[in-house]
């Protein structure tokens, strides 16, 4: 079926970019619930049983010209299961937690409650000493404009990232040129989550953009619970 919309993205260039991004499976902190950035352990085996059923996904999808992978341990192993050899790219880590990460998530909003009322209430502070949202979204923002300017003239290129839920959130909102608060609009995207956007460039700059998908995990669906008994699971 052929869609057209009056008001679709001048593309103004030769070139496009697809980005696909994969949020890490279920990490060992996700499931103690502590606040982890750029500190953490790897995955559950949940979280490995979603890293493998997500690489079966991937591989039904265009084989990207670029795979790129944050390189913290939950991310490192979601990645592993895919055919495709990562390359390391720091700009695609967690924002940082500073003293935050690793402790419980109970423990943070009683000891830094005035800090969690502030960003609540819209206020971009350091979390835990560590970084503001505006840092992941400044490195978010040089990240797609250099996997821009690598865009050969004529090419439409296919680069996936396996990264974590605040990069995915900062780069959707590079994107869609929301302001400085506009990832506040965004969900966090679920463990092992599928997120799409195109890019339009023309002379190595991005001229607009678009998203695809956000936070899609219907290959997950059938998944046994992680609860389920070890027998369950492996059938």
């Amino acid at each position: 079926m052929t869609r057209w919309a009056v008001d679709d993205p001048v593309d103004g260039g030769d070139r496009r970019l697809h980005l696909t991004l994969v949020r890490h499976g279920e990490s060992q902190w996700n499931r103690q619930r502590r606040a982890q950035g750029q500190r953490g352990p790897g995955l559950t085996e949940y979280g490995r049983r979603q890293a493998a059923r997500t690489a079966a996904r991937l591989a039904t999808l265009p084989a990207p010209d670029l795979v790129l992978a944050s390189d913290l341990p939950r991310v490192v192993e979601t990645a592993r299961p895919y055919p495709a050899e990562p390359v390391p790219e720091p700009r695609l880590r967690e924002l940082d937690n500073g003293a935050w990460a690793g402790l419980l998530l109970t423990d943070v909003e009683r000891e830094w409650a005035g800090d969690i009322a502030r960003i609540r209430a819209g206020e971009d502070i350091p979390r835990g000493g560590g970084e503001r949202f505006a840092d992941l979204r400044r490195r978010s923002a040089e990240l797609l404009a250099d996997l821009a300017r690598q865009v050969p003239a004529g090419a439409e290129r296919r680069i996936l990232a396996f990264t974590h839920g605040g990069p995915i959130r900062a780069l959707v909102a590079e994107v869609l040129g929301l302001g400085p608060d506009g990832h506040r609009l965004l969900a966090g995207p679920g463990n092992c989550s599928l997120t799409e956007v195109l890019l339009y460039v023309a002379g190595g700059a991005i001229t607009a953009g678009r998203l695809v998908r956000y936070g899609t995990d219907d290959h997950l669906a059938q998944l046994p619970s992680r609860h389920a008994p070890a027998e369950e699971a492996a059938r």
